[in-house]
């Protein structure tokens, strides 16, 4: 059983981001290289263990982050999996292997000060691309969706009767986010632009290029890096900060964690309790005003 074979599965029934595929892609290459390499061997359907714990200290003997090695490996567990699942495989090799230990990495949110002054005191220009950048981080930061679903977001998944968006998540899920007022009034903003485009390649999807093509990767993070550099020091400005951004206000002003959960579309609570630490500002504040021990 080919990578190609595995790599068309996600592409194909489990409808993997093309970023996601090519990185599952140059994982398998990665490894397949090494035991050529190393073990003279030209498939890596029947390796054991012992080759895979091998390459893991070649990665960290070459430097790479405990970080990036588990990623790797997970490329290496989902392949091993869908093995598994075929019947190449009876035994996964990677059924006892433990993930290398990784620091916390803290994420920083943008403050409300800093998402005010970018909404409401930049100049935004007068034309397509102005009102669509704008949108584009209202809409990122009063829903919370990843920029992969940003990207993927169809114009007949916006229901402005109802004031909802429908967004296709990690693993083919659906969720229904409602939209602020504000939200749906830069829609209609860059709505009436986006009509005045005149090639438009990308008509299905709601988020364009100015040449009418869909919107990729790199010019979202672009966007939100040109105008939070604007306002904000902080070293990372992108998307997935205004995720976190997304939850950790909710969460400041006291919104239920499962409901968090539910908006973020993440399948455990665990993934959605890494905002929390983000809170401990605002949590500080509750316990000074209202613990009778407190000196007020």
């Amino acid at each position: 059983m080919s990578i190609e074979s595995f790599i068309s599965y996600l592409s194909l029934e489990k409808n993997y981001s093309p970023h996601t595929i090519t990185a599952y892609r140059n994982d398998l290459v990665e490894f397949k290289n090494y035991c050529r390499q190393q073990f003279q061997l030209e498939e890596i359907n029947q390796v054991s263990y012992s080759f895979i714990r091998s390459w893991i200290v070649s990665l960290v003997e070459s430097g790479v982050s405990n970080r990036s090695v588990n990623r790797k490996i997970a490329s290496l567990k989902a392949y091993y999996k869908f093995l598994l699942r075929v019947g190449i495989l009876t035994i996964n090799p990677l059924a006892k292997h433990k993930a290398l230990k990784t620091s916390k990495k803290i994420e920083i949110p943008f403050s409300e000060i800093e998402m005010e002054n970018v909404i409401s005191q930049i100049p935004f220009e007068d034309n397509f691309e102005g009102k669509r950048d704008k949108l584009i981080i209202e809409l990122l930061y009063t829903t919370g969706i990843r920029r992969a679903e940003l990207i993927g977001l169809r114009v007949k998944d916006v229901d402005y009767q109802v004031g909802t968006i429908k967004v296709l998540g990690k693993r083919n899920k659906e969720r229904i986010i409602p939209l602020l007022e504000t939200t749906k009034e830069l829609f209609l903003e860059y709505n009436l632009e986006r009509s005045r485009l005149k090639a438009v390649e990308g008509e299905a999807y709601v988020f364009l290029s100015d040449k009418g093509n869909k919107m990729y990767e790199t010019l979202v993070y672009r966007i939100i890096n040109k105008y939070f550099s604007l306002v904000s020091a902080k070293v990372k400005k992108s998307p997935h900060i205004l995720r976190h951004t997304f939850a950790t206000h909710l969460l400041n002003k006291g919104a239920d964690l499962n409901s968090v959960k539910e908006l973020l579309g993440h399948s455990s609570l665990a993934s959605t309790q890494v905002y929390t630490h983000n809170s401990i500002a605002e949590l500080k504040k509750v316990h000074f005003s209202a613990h009778p021990r407190s000196k007020k």
